[in-house]
């Protein structure tokens, strides 16, 4: 005999069973990754296109010409950036009766040295070579030493300026030689300008250190 209760029943019974089943099937495939998923790996395209290209510059000069020009005018560089940064060291650091005096050419000073980096760091890169990279970079290269002293006198300061700028002096007319070797013009008519420019200073710094007769 129909029985539309008992019927109704048995309807909404079944249903709810394969709704269950369904989602247990459902939550078991999100737990379970694909095999093809698993042995896909994950790859880094960003970095892929970060990866640089091979660098060349286009220069009449030969291979070995732009090799020892780049890294004499790298060290040059490195050496630049060490005497630039003691120059505002001193500059920041300075105290004394002198203090305005001295601050101001310090500061000078340390503008005139900064304006010959960009064109070094160029120069390298015409010639077909590479230069400094970071910070760590100059620190492994560089020849003039830094001072972290907590405190140096006025006099020690100019005095110890005056000789890291004809060290730097030193190092110019090294590099003057080797771009005269490879007849880089370019490069020596700067080397020159600065070479210049850095005796200039070591002649202020040493008559500022000089006491009276």
């Amino acid at each position: 005999m129909y029985e539309p209760n008992k019927l109704c029943t048995d309807i909404y019974g079944c249903w709810w069973l394969v709704l269950f089943a369904a989602s247990r099937r459902y939550r078991s495939r999100r737990r379970r990754p694909c095999a093809q998923c698993k042995e896909r790996p994950v790859q880094n395209t960003l970095l892929q296109t970060r990866n640089p290209a091979a660098l060349h510059s286009p220069t009449d000069l030969g291979a070995q010409a732009t090799t020892d020009i780049a890294r004499s005018l790298t060290g040059v560089l490195a050496d630049t950036f060490a005497l630039y940064l003691k120059t505002k060291n001193f500059h920041w650091h300075l105290s004394g009766p002198h203090f305005r005096d001295y601050h101001v050419m310090l500061d000078e000073q340390s503008d005139q040295i900064f304006a010959t980096t960009d064109a070094l760091a160029e120069r390298a890169r015409k010639v077909g070579g590479t230069t400094l990279r970071s910070i760590g970079h100059i620190a492994r290269i560089q020849r003039l030493l830094d001072n972290d002293a907590d405190y140096v006198t006025p006099q020690d300061m100019l005095a110890e300026l005056a000789d890291d700028n004809r060290r730097l002096t030193g190092f110019l007319r090294a590099a003057h030689a080797v771009c005269e070797t490879y007849n880089d013009v370019a490069s020596t008519s700067l080397l020159e300008v600065w070479i210049d420019e850095t005796e200039r200073r070591s002649w202020f710094l040493y008559e500022t250190t000089r006491t009276a007769p």
